[in-house]
């Protein structure tokens, strides 16, 4: 047995699906079907007292070059979007973070969607740890969180104590 449920519950009995291939040769047909409530809600699992999503966008302020660079793409996600919540930018490691930073939360899959995309190509030299609030501090962090550029090493001791970040 898994330790993980299986993500098929519900569609028991459901019409199998077809193996058809697109016109491109390569992708499968899939027939349509209702819009996934994942577009507008974040799954149960979330923490719903919390935002959705955590972005740490980390910097080296010692490479003079990618500490201006981070300063800019500070200013430019405060103008670009006004609606996340942006903390300040920290020069130094704060938390479990071992470098410089700044941290946006999104609210929303549609913004998560955003600005993931929009980070994507604009994060430049920096790298960014993106991860869920479910309540479990430590697995947010680790298990549940992916990186956008390099991963860097946490201070894991320092989510057992602290409980956000």
């Amino acid at each position: 047995m898994s330790q993980w449920p299986s993500l098929l519950a519900g569609y028991e009995g459901a019409e199998p699906l077809p193996t058809t291939l697109n016109p491109d040769g390569k992708s499968v047909y899939n027939p349509p079907g209702p819009r996934s409530a994942a577009y507008d809600e974040f799954p149960k699992l979330f923490d719903s007292s919390k935002n959705g999503f955590d972005f740490h966008i980390y910097y080296m302020p010692a490479v003079a070059a990618q500490a201006q660079y981070a300063k800019e793409l500070y200013e430019r996600v405060r103008r670009e979007f006004p609606e996340l919540r942006i903390y300040r930018l920290w020069d130094k490691p704060v938390g479990p973070h071992p470098t410089a930073m700044f941290e946006v939360n999104t609210f929303s899959p549609h913004q998560t969607g955003a600005f993931f995309s929009w980070l994507v190509v604009h994060r430049g030299p920096c790298d960014v740890l993106v991860h869920p609030n479910t309540g479990d501090v430590v697995r947010d962090h680790t298990e549940l969180a992916t990186w956008i550029g390099r991963r860097w090493p946490l201070y894991e001791e320092c989510l057992n104590l602290t409980h956000s970040s």
